[in-house]
C-alpha cells in the first residue's frame, strides 16, 4: 500500500532560528491509520503538523529540504488551497477558525468555496452536523457554545468537505476533562464512519489513549525518536526518557511490581487485563503502604457566605455558594467549563460583584473593600501572562503593583528583588521579559502579584497546554511558596494536578457547589464525576480490577508514593 502521507530526508529551518526545527525526518503514514504524535513542549511536533497541512511553507517562512509528498501531492509545489482539499485541521482553539455567524453557515465555509449547489451543500452540512452530533445547534453564533460544542462545530467544518485527512492539533488543550474524553470518542467514532486518515497531535498520551490508536510517534528535538505500535511504546521508558507523563495505571502498576511486558490490553485501560498474581501484587502493595494522613489545623483565613452572582441583564451565574478555606491549604476549583469556576475568583477579588453573600477574608468583611484593598491580600494571576504584562523589563513589570503606594525607591527595589529571589528570577532582573520562556513568565506574573503582600493567591490554569517538566515546574514552585505560609487556589481541569497538589477540591456544576472534599475522593465517585463533568481517574480503574474495597485510600497512596519517586529522582 502507498503511503498517503510521506517524509524522505526532510528538515525544516523557520526563518528566525538559527537552527532546524525538523531534522532529517523520515516517516510513512498509511490511509485509515490513526496516529498520535508526542513530545514535549519544543519537540517539533505541532511544526511537523504545519507541514502536513500545508501552514508550512505557505504561512510561516522558511527553509525545507528533503520531500514531503502528501495525497500524491509534492508540498513544495502545491498550494495551501490545494492541500486544505486534503487535509482538514482543527486548531487547538477552536475561535480561531471560526468563519460563520451561525453553526450551519460555519460548517457550509469549504462547500460555499467549492461553489457546491445550495440544495446539496443543505443536504451535505446537516450529514456533517449529524456526525458529530451538533444538528440541534445549526442557528446558534458559534462563540455562544460551550467549548465542546465548538469543537464539535470544528470536526464538522472539516469532515463536511470530504477531506482524506484530518489533522487535530492538541485538540484537548481548552476542554474540560469530560469533553475531553468526549472529543477523544468522537474523533474516534469519525474514524470508524469515514475511514479517514486522523493524526493527533497531543502530549497528554493517557488522554488520547482512551481511544485506541494505531501507532504512536515520539518526536523530541525535531527528530523522530520512536515510532512504535502502542503496546511496545508503553513497555519501554521511552515516554520518561523524552519527558512526557505516562498513563497513571501504568506507573502504578509497576510500583506494585506486576510484569508489565506480560500484561494484555495494557495500551487501553478500558481493556487491560489483570491476571489473579497482578491483583495479588497490587494488594500487597497497598497493604504495605503507609496510609497518609494530613489533617490541616490552621484557622479559617477565606469564606465564602451564599454567593449569588449575575451579569447585568443576565442569567445568574453562582447560586448561595458557601465554603471554608484554612490558612496555608492548597485547594482546588474544578468543574465544566462555564460552571462558574472563574465568575467565583472574580467576585472573590472584587472584579466582579456579589448581588448577594458576603466574602470575608481573617473574619472580616471585605464585600465594600475596593479591588486594590483586596489586592493586599489576595492575588489573582490570570491563565495566559502575556494577557497581565504590560511592562517590557522584568524589573518594572514586577515594580509596578507597588509604585505609587509612598514607598521610595530604594525600598521598591529591595521588595521587588526579595520577590525574585522568592521566584527564581533575580538572576533575570535586568532582562527584558521577550526573552523569557513561557513559563519564566508565568513566574513574573506571579512575581508581580507577590511582592504586593497577599496571604492568598488564586492561579486560573496554571498549567494549560503546559508539558510534564513546566507543568512540574510551575507546580514545584507553587508548592515552595504554599509551604512558606502562602495560601494557594488553583483553578484547573487538570485532574492530575488535583491529585497530586492539592488538599481538597471545591467542585462546581451550573453554578451551584456540589461537593468539597479531597481530590482523590471526587475521582472515585463515579455519580460526582458524571454530574460535574470530569473524568475518572485510571487509578480506580486498577483498584476496582484489584478488589481493592478503599479506592480513595488506594489514590492517595499512590500519590505519596509517586510524589517521593519524584522527589528522590531530583
Amino acid at each position: 500500500m502507498e503511503p498517503i502521507i510521506s517524509f524522505k530526508d526532510f528538515s525544516f529551518q523557520y526563518n528566525a532560528q538559527k537552527q532546524p526545527t525538523l531534522k532529517h525526518i523520515d516517516l510513512s503514514i498509511y490511509p485509515g491509520e490513526k496516529i498520535l504524535i508526542c513530545g514535549a513542549s519544543g519537540s517539533g511536533k505541532s511544526t511537523l503538523g504545519n507541514c502536513i497541512n500545508g501552514l508550512i511553507p505557505f504561512s510561516y517562512n522558511g527553509k525545507m529540504e528533503g520531500q514531503l509528498i502528501v495525497d500524491g501531492i509534492g508540498t513544495k509545489d502545491s498550494s495551501i488551497f490545494e492541500l486544505s482539499t486534503r487535509v482538514g485541521t482543527v486548531l487547538q482553539d477552536p475561535d480561531g477558525q471560526f468563519v460563520g455567524l451561525t453553526v450551519a453557515e460555519d460548517i457550509a465555509f469549504a462547500l460555499e468555496n467549492d461553489c457546491v449547489p445550495q440544495d446539496e451543500m443543505k443536504k451535505q452540512i446537516l450529514e456533517a452536523a449529524k456526525k458529530v452530533s451538533i444538528e440541534k445547534r445549526m442557528n446558534n453564533a458559534p462563540y455562544d457554545l460551550s467549548g465542546g460544542q465548538k469543537q464539535r462545530v470544528s470536526m464538522a467544518g472539516v469532515i463536511v468537505d470530504d477531506v482524506k485527512i484530518l489533522l487535530f492539533d492538541e485538540p484537548l488543550a481548552n476542554l474540560d476533562p469530560a469533553t475531553g474524553k468526549t472529543a477523544i470518542e468522537l474523533i474516534d467514532l469519525i474514524k470508524k464512519q469515514t475511514d479517514t486518515t486522523v493524526i493527533i497531535i497531543e502530549h497528554r498520551v493517557e488522554d488520547v489513549l482512551w481511544e485506541k490508536v494505531d501507532r504512536i510517534i515520539l518526536m523530541d528535538d525535531g527528530m523522530i525518536k520512536a515510532d512504535l505500535k502502542p503496546e511496545e511504546m508503553l513497555k519501554s521508558d521511552l515516554f520518561k526518557r523524552y519527558g512526557l507523563r505516562e498513563p497513571l495505571y501504568l506507573t502504578q502498576l509497576k510500583y506494585a511490581g506486576v510484569d508489565i511486558d506480560k500484561l494484555e490490553g495494557i495500551d487501553n485501560i478500558k481493556e487491560l487485563v489483570l491476571k489473579e498474581e497482578d491483583k495479588k501484587l497490587i494488594r500487597e502493595w497497598y497493604a504495605r503502604q503507609n496510609k497518609p494522613n494530613k489533617v490541616n489545623e490552621n484557622d479559617c483565613i477565606l469564606e465564602a457566605e451564599n454567593i449569588d452572582f449575575a451579569y447585568d441583564n443576565s442569567e445568574q451565574i453562582l447560586f448561595d455558594i458557601s465554603f471554608k478555606i484554612k490558612r496555608g491549604e492548597m485547594l482546588a476549583v474544578v468543574g465544566k467549563n462555564g460552571a462558574g469556576k472563574s465568575t467565583l475568583c472574580k467576585v472573590i477579588c472584587g472584579f466582579e460583584k456579589n448581588q448577594s453573600g458576603n466574602v470575608y477574608y481573617n473574619g472580616e468583611n471585605i464585600n465594600e473593600l475596593s479591588i486594590r484593598r483586596r489586592a493586599a491580600h489576595i492575588g489573582y494571576v490570570m491563565q495566559n501572562p502575556n494577557q497581565m504584562i504590560s511592562q517590557p523589563m522584568i524589573f518594572d513589570e514586577v515594580a509596578l503593583g507597588i509604585r505609587n503606594t509612598g514607598l521610595s525607591e530604594e525600598e521598591i527595589k529591595e521588595k521587588v528583588y526579595k520577590t525574585l529571589k522568592i521566584c527564581g528570577l533575580y538572576e533575570f532582573r535586568n532582562w527584558p521579559i521577550s526573552a523569557l520562556s513561557f513559563g519564566q513568565k508565568k513566574r513574573v506574573t506571579i512575581a508581580s502579584i507577590l511582592v504586593m503582600g497577599p496571604q492568598i493567591v488564586i492561579l486560573d490554569e496554571p498549567t494549560a497546554g503546559q508539558d510534564l517538566a513546566h507543568y512540574t515546574e510551575i507546580m514545584e514552585f507553587l508548592r515552595e511558596l504554599n509551604e512558606k505560609g502562602i495560601t494557594i487556589i488553583v483553578v484547573t481541569h487538570d485532574m492530575h494536578l488535583m491529585l497530586e497538589y492539592t488538599d481538597r477540591s471545591i467542585v462546581f456544576t451550573d453554578g451551584r457547589v456540589i461537593a468539597d472534599k479531597s481530590g482523590s475522593a471526587v475521582l472515585c465517585d463515579e455519580q460526582l464525576v458524571e454530574k460535574a463533568d470530569l473524568k475518572e481517574t485510571s487509578l480506580f480503574t486498577i483498584a476496582t480490577k484489584a478488589g481493592i474495597e478503599d479506592p480513595v485510600d488506594f489514590v492517595d497512596c499512590f500519590i505519596e508514593q509517586d510524589r517521593k519517586e519524584r522527589n528522590d529522582g531530583r
